[in-house]
C-alpha cells in the first residue's frame, strides 16, 4: 500500500515550511520571513509514531501576486492539493484572519479531502485563545499549536493521522537516490521534468529560480535485462563558488544542495553546453567527488552547442581533461527541451549505482591484490618492507577496501593509485569512486 500523502496548505507566511521542517525532524524548506519563499512542492518521508507518510511542504495560496512565477507557484499548489491524502491548513493567530485565509479555505474546500485546521503561532494563552476565530472558515475545530516552539504538535498529529488510512510500508533497498546538481541556469529542473514526464519543478531563465531540493519518483524498467528500479530524483538550487554565495535564502539553499549530495547514491553534475566547463562547473563537481557519490555527467543544452564547434568526442575529451577527479564517469549529451538523450541517461545512471554498490568476491579480491604486488612490489624503507596480510572489501556505496599490511606507512600516494587503477582493470567501478584504507596489523 502506498503511503498516504499529506500536504501543508495555507496562505503565505503563516509558517508552513517551519511546521515542515519540525514534521520532518530536520530542516529541509527554506524558512524565511519573506512571503513565497517557497516556490516548489518539497517533500519527505516522515513518520509519527509507528506511521510513516509523505509530507509535502507548498508555496503559499493567494488570489494574485506580483511575483513573475506565482502561475507556476499556483499550478504546483493545486498538483499538491490533487495529490494529497489529507491536508493540513495553517492559519496564524498572531495577524488573525485575513481575506487570503477565507479565499484558500474556499479553495481546498472544492477538492473534499480530509482537513485539519492548525492555528499557529499561539505561543501563549491569549493567542490560544484568538485560535477560535478560525471556526468561521468552516474547516472544523482548530488545534492550537506553535510550530516553531515546539507546542500543540502532538494533538495536531493525532488528528491529522486520524483522517488518513495508514500501513507500515516496507523500506526497500532497490531505491536509487539521485541528486541533480550544477551552477545556476544549466537546466536541472528542466532535465528533471523531462526524466520523469512531469512538470514537477518550476523552470525559468532567471537564475536561482529552484530553492529548495524537489524529489520526485520514477520508475524505471532497465529494457535489455527487465531489472526494474525505483529511482528518487532530487532536483536542487543551483551551487556557485563559497565566496559568491550571498546570505540569506541562496545560502540555506546551497545548503540544501549540500545535503542533497549527501543523502543520494548517485549525482548528475549537469554542464551548460553553450558555455560548457567553467570553474564554478569544477567546484560544483568537487561537491559530489567529496561526498564519494557515484557520478555521471550531463551536458545539456546540446542542441544549442553549435557555437563550441566541438565534436562529441572532442568535448568528452575536454571533460575529463577537466574534470581529472572523474573515476571513469560516463558523459551524456542531453536536451532538456527535445527530450534527447534521456534513456541514454537513465541507463547510465543505473548503471553508475551499480557499480557503486558493487560487491568483489574475496577469493577475487585477494588473488587481484596479490598479483598487482607481485608484478609491481611497493617501495621499501631501509630494512623495513610492506607485507599484505589481508585484503577485504569493507562496505559498498562506496566501494570500500581495507588493506591490513605490516608498513603501511610506506604506501605512498602513486602507489595507492596504482592499486585503485588495478582494482578498476579488473572489476570495473565506473563512474564511482573507490575508498582505500592501510593499516597495520591482522
Amino acid at each position: 500500500m502506498a503511503l498516504p500523502v499529506i500536504a501543508i496548505v495555507g496562505r503565505p507566511n503563516v509558517g508552513k515550511s517551519t511546521l515542515f521542517n519540525r514534521l520532518a525532524g530536520e530542516r529541509i524548506a527554506v524558512v524565511s520571513d519573506i512571503a513565497g519563499t517557497t516556490r516548489d512542492r518539497v517533500s519527505a518521508d516522515a513518520k509519527w509514531g509507528d506511521e510513516r507518510f509523505i509530507l509535502v511542504d507548498t508555496a503559499g495560496i493567494e488570489g494574485n501576486s506580483e511575483d513573475i512565477f506565482w502561475p507556476d507557484m499556483q499550478s504546483q499548489v493545486l498538483k499538491a492539493l490533487d495529490e494529497a491524502d489529507a491536508l493540513i491548513f495553517v492559519t496564524d493567530t498572531y495577524q488573525g484572519l485575513t481575506p487570503g485565509d477565507r479565499d484558500a479555505a474556499n479553495l481546498i474546500r472544492r477538492y473534499h479531502k480530509p482537513v485539519v485546521l492548525a492555528a499557529n503561532k499561539a505561543d501563549n494563552i491569549e493567542r490560544e485563545q484568538d485560535a477560535v476565530e478560525a471556526y468561521e472558515l468552516d474547516l472544523g475545530d482548530p488545534v492550537p499549536i506553535s510550530a516553531y516552539h515546539n507546542m500543540g504538535i502532538t494533538d495536531l498529529m493525532a488528528a491529522v493521522m486520524g483522517t488518513v488510512v495508514t500501513e507500515e510500508e516496507e523500506e526497500t533497498e532497490r531505491d536509487v537516490r539521485i541528486s541533480i546538481v550544477g551552477r545556476p541556469n544549466v537546466g536541472k529542473s528542466a532535465l528533471l521534468n523531462a526524466l520523469t514526464g512531469e512538470e514537477r519543478a518550476l523552470v525559468s531563465d532567471i537564475p536561482g529560480t529552484t530553492r529548495d531540493s524537489v524529489d520526485s519518483r520514477y520508475h524505471y524498467m532497465d529494457g535489455d535485462t527487465g531489472v526494474e528500479s525505483e529511482l528518487v530524483f532530487i532536483d536542487t538550487a543551483g551551487l556557485r563558488r563559497r565566496g559568491n554565495i550571498e546570505q540569506g535564502i541562496e545560502k540555506y539553499s546551497a545548503l540544501r544542495t549540500i545535503q542533497s549530495i549527501e543523502r543520494s547514491h548517485t549525482t548528475l553534475i549537469v554542464l551548460d553546453a553553450t558555455e560548457f566547463v567553467t570553474a564554478q562547473d569544477l567546484h560544483v563537481g568537487g561537491f559530489a567527488s567529496e561526498a564519494a557519490r557515484g557520478l555521471v555527467v550531463v551536458v545539456n543544452k546540446w542542441d544549442r552547442a553549435r557555437e563550441l564547434k566541438l565534436t562529441r568526442e572532442e568535448a568528452e575529451e575536454e571533460i575529463r581533461d577537466r574534470f581529472k577527479f572523474l573515476p571513469n564517469s560516463s558523459v551524456v549529451f542531453t536536451s532538456a527541451l527535445t527530450g534527447r538523450g534521456m534513456n541514454r541517461l537513465l541507463e547510465a545512471t543505473v548503471r553508475t549505482h551499480a557499480e557503486w554498490t558493487k560487491q568483489i568476491t574475496p577469493g577475487d579480491l585477494t588473488r587481484t591484490v596479490i598479483d598487482a604486488l607481485a608484478t609491481h612490489p611497493p617501495p621499501r624503507g631501509g630494512y623495513r618492507r610492506v607485507r599484505l596480510r589481508k585484503v577485504a572489501q569493507t562496505r559498498t556505496g562506496p566501494p570500500t577496501f581495507t588493506f591490513h599490511m605490516a608498513n603501511p606507512d610506506l604506501i605512498h600516494f602513486s602507489y595507492r593509485r596504482y592499486l585503485e587503477n588495478r582494482l578498476r582493470d579488473a572489476f570495473g567501478f565506473d563512474g564511482s569512486p573507490l575508498r582505500m584504507r592501510f593499516v597495520g596489523g591482522a
